[in-house]
């Protein structure tokens, strides 16, 4: 009860944050987490509004419901039909959380004198990378514009160099303890970038090695989850939560609020390895614990977030301020990490471009454990288990659901494949910003009875979703981050014995094998992605083929135990070094 108590705290605090500085995005994190509420609302909205509407509650709704091209004409009529005031001002924040800058700028330029304006001003320079000139744009504001900019401030401070700070401690480390630093985890996030953390802390504990988890501050409350325990243990590992009454203003106080919650659970547990993960603020934060303690730390590198961030901003958003202080510290943590771990060669040779030495740098790849070392069944079994139609073929995914994995690519291969193959069904298993559009995509194509959205699935029925499919397919986008980044749900894919359909990028060329355990399609070429799917679902032999030879290759290359063993001798001789770089 008591800690039910301080979740409800913390989550106020947190929600009356939003509330102020972004409550649009507060709205749609609310559909994320209560879809099957508020999206039926928003077609009963939609559907009981004029077509002409250009009213803040049928544009939430169509935002909300996914539907991109009603929110953009609706967001359009308002602009002809001359918005002024208040009313163009909660448009302009509409239109920017729908992806549509331009029409943000117009609207609020119209805006004249809303009471409102200068905090919509500061979400649209923050969004386009501009931190300096979003703090700028508050000066004058009332009392809630001066939290907004104390707030912006802040997290400003962080980019442009600030770091936590801990006096040293003494402290004996116990060998074979390592203290993990992780944005999110197992079981109240279901991403690759959980189940990666969780499978190598895994069989890092069945090699011998004493592991705890250490989550970031105000997680997983923080993401709705009021409930939350402050531990969890999930597969014999601790998971602990930094779950305080308050949250620190602004993010350069809180970082410095987790370093010493950090440190209080590394002085009780005495590990003598520290590891952490992308992004630099873990980094910053684990740094800090460690010059405190004297001991080694670990930054692995999963992700290119600034070229993420990036992604869903358009081409000048390489050259913002943003942008550029988001590498500058990247960089900064890779140098001061004792070692630095990543996915693959794509990642390395970026990493080395930054100036770090070659051989500091470890490829840890994605790999398998768990049900996935298991023989896969058969298709039929699966979907009959699953409570799928049995009968025809399945093509699909199991990812998050953002624009940068090119989804929607996969959709109009779909419809480019449903006529060829009338039995041909969709299965898209996972969820995130993009499902909502996806979903809404399908039914404008008239497929709605031939696709299977599952949203979030218990991550012991994944193994069943991947055997389920007859191709796997990865249709990513061609983007810096893509290229470079290779992902898990290909490599599980594979160890299921189904072949992988990707887009023709570095980092997935370290996974298919074009002709071997899959095919490559060039990326953002439905027509292209339909071809090269059409050659296998058309080829039974071939897929059964390429199915088997991807599994052999993954079993004897990318298991997590593997992994595991790598990192014990990299770590055995971390503190040698790292009394030598003293």
């Amino acid at each position: 009860m008591i800690q039910l108590l301080k979740n409800v705290r913390l989550a106020a605090g947190v929600i009356s944050q939003h509330l102020t500085d972004d409550p649009v995005l507060l709205y749609l994190q609310t559909t994320r987490r209560l879809p099957a509420v508020v999206r039926p609302l928003g077609r009963l909205a939609c559907a009981v509004f004029p077509k002409k509407s250009v009213a803040v509650p049928v544009l939430l709704a169509a935002l909300g419901n996914g539907d991109d091209a009603d929110v953009k004409r609706r967001l359009e009529l308002a602009v002809r039909g001359g918005a002024k005031g208040e009313q163009a001002r909660r448009l302009a924040d509409i239109a920017l959380a729908a992806g549509l800058p331009e029409l943000s700028d117009t609207l609020l330029a119209a805006a004249g004198g809303a009471s409102g304006l200068k905090a919509a001003q500061a979400r649209r320079l923050w969004h386009e990378g501009d931190l300096t000139g979003a703090v700028a744009v508050l000066d004058g504001s009332g009392p809630a514009g001066r939290r907004q900019q104390a707030r912006l401030a802040g997290e400003a401070a962080v980019y442009a160099g600030f770091a936590p700070s801990l006096d040293r401690q003494p402290f004996t480390p116990v060998p074979g303890r390592v203290l993990y630093l992780l944005t999110n985890s197992l079981p109240h996030t279901a991403s690759g970038y959980a189940q990666r953390s969780h499978s190598i802390m895994v069989a890092q504990q069945e090699a011998g090695w004493d592991v705890l988890a250490v989550t970031r501050l105000a997680y997983p409350v923080q993401v709705g989850k009021f409930l939350a325990r402050a531990s969890d243990v999930v597969d014999g590992v601790r998971y602990r939560r930094l779950l305080p009454v308050r949250l620190a203003p602004a993010m350069d106080a809180r970082l410095q609020q987790q370093a010493e919650e950090l440190l209080s659970v590394a002085l009780e547990f005495k590990p003598s390895v520290l590891h952490t993960t992308t992004h630099f603020v873990n980094g910053l934060v684990v740094r800090a614990v460690a010059e405190a303690l004297g001991i080694p730390w670990v930054y692995e590198v999963r992700g290119q977030l600034a070229d993420t961030w990036a992604a869903t901003r358009g081409p000048g958003a390489r050259d913002s301020e943003k942008y550029r202080l988001f590498q500058d510290r990247e960089a900064d943590v890779m140098r001061d990490a004792d070692v630095v771990v990543t996915l693959g060669q794509a990642m390395k040779a970026n990493i080395v471009a930054a100036g770090i030495p070659e051989e500091k740098v470890v490829i840890v790849p994605n790999a398998v454990g768990g049900a996935f070392l298991e023989e896969p069944g058969d298709a039929a079994s699966a979907r009959r288990e699953l409570g799928l139609p049995e009968a025809g073929q399945y093509i699909g995914t199991v990812s998050s659901l953002v624009a940068y994995e090119g989804l929607d690519d996969l959709v109009k291969a779909f419809a480019l494949l449903a006529p060829e193959f009338p039995q041909l069904r969709l299965l898209i298993v996972g969820d995130g910003v993009s499902g909502p559009a996806l979903q809404e995509q399908v039914r404008i194509l008239g497929l709605a009875d031939r696709a299977v959205f599952t949203g979030r699935v218990p991550r012991e029925q994944t193994p069943l979703y991947h055997q389920a499919l007859d191709v796997f397919v990865v249709p990513r986008k061609d983007l810096e981050v893509t290229r470079a980044v290779t992902p898990l749900k290909p490599v599980e894919a594979l160890a299921s014995a189904r072949p992988v359909v990707g887009s023709d990028l570095p980092a997935l060329r370290e996974i298919i094998d074009d002709g071997g355990n899959g095919l490559l399609a060039r990326a953002a070429s439905p027509d292209e992605l339909a071809r090269t799917i059409s050659a296998l679902l058309s080829n039974g032999s071939r897929r059964a083929s390429m199915g088997q030879t991807g599994r052999a290759a993954v079993l004897a290359e990318r298991t997590w135990a593997a992994n595991a063993n790598a990192l014990a001798t990299r770590y055995a001789g971390l503190h040698h070094e790292h009394e030598e770089n003293q």
